[in-house]
């Protein structure tokens, strides 16, 4: 297994559910992909510096590390485009877990 981190941009204008729950969404998104998420960062609603489509000005951006093998990747990208609530998702290879230092 590889550890990633996903930054995924949430749109949930209109939306019923709240911030939360479409947290949860990916999580299990990601743990029905064979995926251990790690750790959730949830970080502010930012509004978007150039307004690519009108009706989404802005987002709740959320930071997720993961452990996931590689060929998983492609899957949860084909996934994520179907899930109504992420705008937007970026992979990139997480850092390690740095090792204790033995005293």
């Amino acid at each position: 297994m590889k550890r990633y981190e996903g930054l995924f941009i949430l749109d949930l204008t209109n939306k019923e559910e709240g911030l939360n729950d479409a947290v949860d969404k990916v999580k299990a998104t990601i743990t029905a992909a064979g995926g251990k998420v790690d750790v959730v960062q949830k970080m502010e609603k930012k509004a978007f510096a150039r307004v690519p489509d009108k009706r989404v000005s802005s987002g709740h951006y959320v930071n997720i590390i993961f452990d996931a093998e590689p060929a998983a990747i492609s899957v949860l990208r084909g996934k994520f485009n179907l899930v109504e609530e992420v705008y937007r998702v970026l992979f990139t290879d997480a850092p390690a877990i740095p090792a204790p230092i033995p005293t």
